[in-house]
């Protein structure tokens, strides 16, 4: 081969080893591989869209528990008094058999309760549910402004109110 061949030839080689090729082949909007899946008709119900000034609140229930969420909403947070425990349920969905710490932080105090995968009456689905006694100073923190995450949960944040500690207070006397 003579000399004015096999520059060129090297010129390329150079230049196709500097070139970088993409790790995963992509189409117009992702990787050629992907799958689109429908989201289930019901999910949109499970994802209510609020206004961003909507204000949740602590309400009383008649069968004497406290509720946090947004009216027109299922609750996102409830305290019921059960033989002198406080139970907390956390109303989002749980995988069946599964158990995690609640991280709750409030008023200088941090609460990490266990909580597992608990169905309820009448509700499909399982959720996230744990007991504490009813007069651990932690609950204290239920009692002002706290926030509490959940592993697939997501964050609450919870505004101050007198609703969860006269129940508290109640439970801790029975």
């Amino acid at each position: 081969m003579s000399k004015s061949r096999t520059a060129p030839l090297g010129l390329l080689l150079a230049l196709a080893a500097c070139s970088q090729s993409a790790a995963t082949p992509t189409g117009g909007d992702g990787p050629l591989n992907a799958v689109r899946v429908a989201m289930p008709a019901d999910s949109v119900a499970q994802m209510p869209i609020r206004p961003k000034d909507a204000k949740g609140a602590w309400v009383s229930a008649p069968d004497g528990s406290a509720k946090f969420g947004y009216p027109g909403e299922a609750a996102l947070l409830a305290l019921e008094c059960r033989n002198g425990a406080l139970v907390v349920t956390r109303n989002v969905a749980a995988p069946v058999g599964a158990s995690a710490l609640f991280a709750l932080q409030g008023s200088g105090y941090i609460l990490r309760l266990p909580v597992d995968a608990t169905a309820l009456p009448g509700q499909s689905g399982y959720v996230w549910r744990g007991a504490i006694a009813a007069d651990d100073m932690r609950l204290k923190l239920f009692k002002a402004k706290f926030a509490g995450t959940l592993p697939g949960g997501g964050h609450i944040e919870v505004p101050a109110s007198d609703v969860p500690g006269a129940l508290i207070k109640r439970c801790a006397e029975s």
